[in-house]
């Protein structure tokens, strides 16, 4: 089998199959800042999309559920509040849209999402020297504007499921999805404005919070944008892939990572560190995104079956197999030109296509990408002084979003 380009070398072909397992094709890293930073060997974690870190061993492991779950419970409250501004049916909708009630209104324990971005935002302030609450109001912001970005992509997308239930613009339609997208969106800067008004956060640290979150939503919508007008074109490159990725996911996750800190008063070295770790973390994610937008299990992710082949959508796994140049690259390649089926394709032809990309080295090429990027954000923390616990909980949170199945 022929392989994609070379990881951070989109114009070369060959690499990434070295250290592959011959049965499952997957590969094996130990993150070498991970290691560098714990004791003992470490143990191997891999997903479906056939990506595997080496887990360094802790003297007491770091439980990812409990951090996630910590950071539910100090943003949802303050969450909750700023949905509540919402004029009606627009609460509701988002109310729904987050998993708090079903449709009819009644009150349900519902999956209201990873919350990995307020997770690095508590843990920002925690890097910068402040309690963790200090880093609430940017938590509650990030994840306002992240879902600003889910309603309108569902739209976008005419996808039909989210976490396992009927998105909101199907069941409230699309006006009012695209009403609350905005709502949320807005909702984000106005959290961060009221952190400053009820003192303990400085202006000037308001200031850059705010200017931090509304750079980081620009660079969504930019990456959003080229993403559905890559939908129309027959072949994209790696490096456009990339870019797109790097405004869509990695933007928000950079901002994220360091917008705790921002408001704790931490200076623009720190700053601009937290956001280098978040920005090839949300690379990382995003890499692992495209692998289980095609090979993922919809009884697992949530979202529809081949949803992105389906969409033609040009992920990092398909830009890689069309830059391999061989013969699966050129009839995946001829595939994609033809306008004949576009969305109407069946489930045996988008099994076909996904073989196609996957002899072409794309699906390789991918998990190799997402591994390196996962190695250069930690690289990133070396660069900010913090204790060795909430570094362990920085590499524990990366380890989590390259080796997940949803």
């Amino acid at each position: 089998m022929t392989s994609g380009p070379a990881a951070g070398d989109p114009a070369r072909a060959g690499g990434p199959t070295a250290g592959r397992t011959e049965r499952t094709g997957i590969a094996s890293i130990r993150p070498a800042r991970a290691v560098r930073h714990h004791q003992g060997e470490g143990t191997h974690v891999e997903s479906r999309t056939g990506i595997a870190v080496g887990g360094t061993a802790h003297a007491e492991p770091v439980s990812v559920p409990e951090l996630l779950a910590r950071s539910r419970t100090l943003c949802t409250p303050p969450l909750r509040a700023a949905v509540a501004r919402l004029a009606a049916p627009m609460d509701t909708v988002a109310a729904y849209h987050f998993g708090w009630i079903d449709r009819d209104g009644t009150p349900v324990k519902g999956d209201g999402g990873k919350a990995v971005r307020p997770a690095l935002a508590l843990l920002s302030a925690r890097a910068a020297g402040a309690p963790a609450e200090a880093g609430v109001p940017g938590g509650v912001a990030v994840e306002l504007v992240h879902n600003f970005s889910l309603l309108h992509d569902d739209l976008m997308d005419g996808d039909e499921t989210r976490r396992h239930r009927a998105t909101a613009w199907t069941v409230f339609g699309p006006a009012q999805a695209i009403l609350v997208g905005d709502a949320l969106a807005t909702l984000g800067t106005e959290v961060l404005l009221d952190a400053g008004a009820a003192g303990g956060t400085s202006a000037t640290d308001v200031a850059r919070a705010v200017r931090l979150l509304t750079t980081a939503t620009r660079r969504l919508i930019d990456g959003q944008a080229m993403d559905v007008a890559f939908e129309q074109r027959d072949s994209v490159t790696v490096a456009e892939c990339l870019e797109m990725e790097g405004g869509k996911t990695a933007a928000l996750l950079a901002a994220a990572s360091a917008i705790g800190a921002v408001l704790a008063g931490a200076d623009d070295k720190v700053s601009d560190c937290l956001q280098r770790y978040g920005h090839h973390l949300g690379l990382a994610f995003q890499a692992v995104d495209d692998l289980l937008g095609i090979w993922g299990a919809t009884e697992v992710t949530g979202k529809p079956h081949w949803g992105d082949l389906r969409q033609r959508k040009k992920s990092l796994p398909v830009a890689a197999a069309l830059a391999e140049g061989g013969a699966a690259s050129r009839r995946l390649a001829q595939q994609l030109a033809d306008p004949k089926g576009r969305g109407e394709e069946s489930e045996p032809q988008l099994a076909a296509r996904a073989a196609l990309i996957e002899e072409a080295g794309g699906r390789a090429w991918t998990q190799e990408e997402a591994r390196r990027q996962h190695t250069t954000a930690l690289a990133a923390l070396d660069e900010v002084p913090m204790s060795d616990e909430v570094r362990e909980h920085f590499v524990a949170l990366a380890e989590f979003v390259v080796v997940r199945e949803r």
